[in-house]
């Protein structure tokens, strides 16, 4: 019996990016179509299949320890861009601001899809979805560069709206305009998610 369920949920590609030198600046450039490999976006600085871990796990692992990679691409909704937009007070949110790698658009509560899911593109590119990407200051610098005053709005704004973390599972090319479709585990949600959720704090 297939473990994942293909949906009626489809995401177009609205603007793709590749963030060149992390340690430079976290924005990233547009770009028309990107190269995905086991090993992530080509010319991607959060590419690699390994990364040092960082704080989102520190629960799990000191930080700096070599992990497997789930953070080859950043990806957010142009619906989920806009709210953030509209909570900072700004007009419009460039995806480059915020280091993404992939901006789509079509798919509901795009940052709370379920963890593990697919997006596939007619091709057969594709992208396997860790989980949810928390937000954190390091947007302020380039978003306070183009919308002075506003930088240090962005991580309360972003919240539960940051979009998610993936990595390539199939390899192939993502271009600008390309229609992906949903594919979801199939299996119910934990009966114990608010006992472990208790449990963590």
């Amino acid at each position: 019996m297939p473990a994942l369920m293909p949906t009626n949920f489809y995401a177009t590609i609205t603007w793709l990016g590749l963030v060149g030198d992390r340690e430079a600046a976290l924005e990233s450039r547009a770009v028309d179509q990107i190269t995905a490999l086991f090993s992530g976006p080509v010319g991607e600085a959060h590419g690699g299949l390994t990364r040092p871990s960082d704080s989102r796990v520190l629960a799990q692992y000191k930080r700096g320890t070599p992990i497997r990679n789930t953070r080859q691409f950043s990806i957010l909704s142009a619906e989920d861009l806009a709210a953030i937009a509209a909570k900072m007070g700004v007009e419009s949110l460039d995806g480059a601001l915020v280091g993404a790698t992939m901006v789509v658009q079509g798919i509901p509560d795009f940052t709370h899809i379920p963890p593990s899911s697919r997006l596939q593109n007619e091709a057969g590119a594709t992208l396997t979805i860790d989980m949810e990407n928390r937000p954190c200051v390091l947007p302020a610098k380039p978003i306070e560069a183009a919308h002075e005053g506003f930088g240090a709005k962005f991580k309360a704004a972003a919240k539960g709206r940051r979009g998610v973390t993936a990595w390539v599972e199939r390899e192939g090319v993502f271009r600008v305009g390309d229609r992906l479709r949903l594919h979801v585990p199939d299996q119910p949600v934990w009966g114990y998610w608010d006992e472990a959720k208790r449990a963590s704090k």
